[in-house]
């Protein structure tokens, strides 16, 4: 197999490699500084779509960690940039939060329940039955349902929580029509992410905590991949999967020198 080429770029998930529980991993500081003492283009990337790229950059700043807005890349922005292309200037009746809401009013689109184009559905801690209907009814009226991320479950202090995916099936269940997820493990984010910091996937990394998600975009977009446990994989987890990262370590610690 052909040698790679130097990694010039650098994409890292945020839960589980840089902070975990509100709470900067050990390294996480290290690494941001070294990529932004480097100059490489780097993203830092999230599948929650229910903050904007503001919220996240004062969100990290609070711990410690100085993540530009215009480094941060999350599922609501790839969303938005996805119906930008596909149809411009369209409407959408959304469930979510402001990251996806904002993201939506920032490309012209219009949020109505009125005879959407799309039914777009995110991450929110208050799902309502009442929305949840009106989004079965929309679709069923001829809506295109389009999702932020399938991620069935997300973190809390508590425990796991019902997230996006969860809640897509259910509407699915109820309308036969599944949803397109824009978020990893579709490559199509990882891709957007690059064009927007004018990376090649040749010469990129990603950097996760998930075989699922942050691995399989990864590879599909044809990047390095880093596996991290520091988040939700274990070292027997891997072996489990049909296929690997390119490597495996146990931190972004152990990244810092790799910038």
């Amino acid at each position: 197999m052909a040698d790679r080429k130097p990694i010039e770029s650098w994409l890292t998930d945020m839960d589980g490699v840089l902070i975990h529980e509100g709470v900067p991993i050990p390294g996480a500081d290290a690494f941001l500084k070294r990529l932004k003492e480097s100059g490489r283009p780097f993203l830092v990337l999230t599948n929650n779509s229910i903050y904007t790229a503001r919220d996240l950059h004062a969100r990290l700043r609070r711990m410690g960690l100085d993540v530009p807005v215009d480094n941060i890349w999350t599922s609501a922005l790839a969303t938005a940039q996805f119906l930008d292309d596909q149809r411009p200037g369209g409407s959408a009746y959304v469930i979510g939060e402001a990251g996806l809401t904002t993201a939506l009013h920032d490309i012209g689109y219009i949020l109505t329940d009125h005879e959407p184009d799309f039914v777009i559905l995110g991450e929110t801690r208050t799902y309502s039955f009442e929305a949840l209907t009106k989004a079965v009814r929309l679709i069923n009226d001829g809506a295109r349902f389009i999702a932020t991320n399938p991620d069935n479950v997300g973190p809390s202090t508590d425990g796991d929580l019902p997230a996006t995916g969860s809640v897509a099936a259910l509407i699915t269940a109820a309308t036969g029509k599944k949803p397109y997820f824009v978020g990893k493990p579709n490559p199509l984010m990882m891709r957007a992410g690059l064009n927007a910091i004018g990376a090649h996937s040749e010469t990129s990394a990603m950097i996760g905590d998930r075989m699922d998600t942050d691995v399989l975009a990864g590879l599909e977009a044809g990047m390095r991949t880093f596996l991290v446990l520091s988040g939700v994989t274990q070292p027997d987890d891997v072996d489990r999967y049909p296929f690997r990262p390119s490597e495996v370590v146990d931190s972004i610690a152990d990244l810092v020198e790799r910038v």
